[in-house]
């Protein structure tokens, strides 16, 4: 007789394989749901303009089962510069933090094809279109998750106003690993390193009112190009792009229950079915794979006669990763907040502190290694054997 399933996952993006595989390696039977609204794959043609900053913690989680893409896939980050509106400016750089890179910049497609490889060769990973019987589900389904909605869970959100226009272009000048963002007028563009260290293609993410937003996307190439010189002050020299506009309306939002109990089971929420926010830190995706690992170390060391479904052990994940993400969403959302707002003294606040920032020391030092995950707990998946 088939062993029943442990764990139904719903949801296949990057978060949803990524567990399951982790889980899979503790020797529990997964069944993969592929079957709900990810971002859409682009048309035969279309270049994808996703592209993610990943932190040591997340390099480290997805190294574990060894799906982390090689320097030209993942492009270390060895510094950036950070530029504000009237003066103030904040570095960082590796050297500081005795680490080899401060994040890396993932091509999305290449990751999301090495995960999916890997779940193909994992014989305790089985794909479904729908939802299978187990004792817990993990929905991962992102934003707009169907099951979240389904089992009635409040769904907290606050609109940015704002929009963020993703695309990708090829600089004049390398990028010499360096990622640059600049805050200016209420806007907050980053240029992102790709295409290996001697690269110079960069992702671009820029945060702007929707009129703006609109009018970027309609702009022709050229005079877009042109906008996009001018609002990164020329540091990379001129740019073309290198594939379409995308554009989408920023929020910051969070579940307000995160586990539970349904008549097919017990269920817990991760990544952006759990928690959403501004791009600005590059740190939802490192969010999310911290649900994951939080979620693995949790069930690996649960007592032997307790189910992956126990209500206590989800609980305990639910504190946990609430915690993390009450710290990391209200200094990300007090960012955006300062940042957008109009007043000049706030302006000149909000650069004065910038300059202090960068002479902090120490403290500028801590926030690096916060935002490169390198001050967590250390977890299961961490420094064991592969998967």
């Amino acid at each position: 007789m088939t062993r029943p399933f442990d764990i139904c996952i719903r949801g296949a993006g990057i978060v949803g394989r990524t567990l399951a595989l982790h889980l899979a390696g503790k020797q529990l039977r997964v069944a993969l749901i592929a079957s709900d609204a990810h971002p859409p794959v682009p048309p035969s043609g279309e270049a994808d303009v996703r592209a993610y900053a990943l932190n040591l913690a997340s390099r480290q989680l997805l190294d574990a089962v060894r799906c982390w893409p090689d320097d030209t896939d993942a492009t270390p980050v060895l510094a950036m510069q950070v530029h504000g509106d009237d003066g103030g400016k904040v570095a960082f750089d590796a050297t500081e933090t005795a680490s080899e890179a401060l994040n890396w910049i993932a091509d999305v497609p290449v990751l999301e094809a090495r995960l999916a490889q890997a779940v193909r060769f994992q014989p305790l990973i089985e794909i479904f279109d729908s939802p299978q019987s187990a004792a817990l589900t993990v929905v991962c389904e992102g934003r707009a998750s169907a099951s979240r909605e389904e089992w009635g869970v409040q769904w907290d959100v606050t609109p940015y106003g704002q929009w963020a226009l993703a695309t990708r272009v090829q600089c004049a000048v390398q990028h010499k690993q360096i990622a640059h963002q600049w805050f200016s007028k209420g806007e907050i563009l980053a240029f992102l390193p790709m295409g290996g260290p001697q690269g110079n293609l960069c992702a671009v993410v820029w945060s702007v009112s929707p009129e703006r937003a609109k009018s970027l996307q309609a702009m022709r190439d050229e005079e877009f190009c042109l906008a996009l010189e001018a609002a990164s002050h020329g540091a990379l020299g001129a740019v073309a792009l290198g594939c379409g506009r995308k554009v989408w309306p920023l929020q910051q939002a969070v579940a307000q229950r995160w586990s539970g109990g349904s008549p097919q089971g017990a269920w817990v929420l991760a990544g952006d079915a759990a928690h959403n926010m501004h791009p600005l830190a590059g740190q939802g995706l490192n969010m999310g794979l911290a649900d994951v690992a939080e979620l693995v170390d949790v069930l690996e060391h649960r007592a032997y006669w307790r189910s992956v479904g126990d209500s206590r052990l989800l609980r305990q994940y639910e504190r946990a990763r609430k915690a993390d993400f009450a710290v990391m969403g209200q200094a990300n959302d007090a960012l955006q907040q300062l940042f957008t707002h109009p007043h000049p003294a706030i302006q000149a606040m909000r650069n004065w502190g910038m300059n202090r920032f960068e002479d902090s020391g120490p403290i500028k030092q801590w926030v690096a290694r916060r935002a490169m995950g390198a001050l967590g707990k250390p977890t299961s998946t961490q420094g064991k054997q592969r998967i």
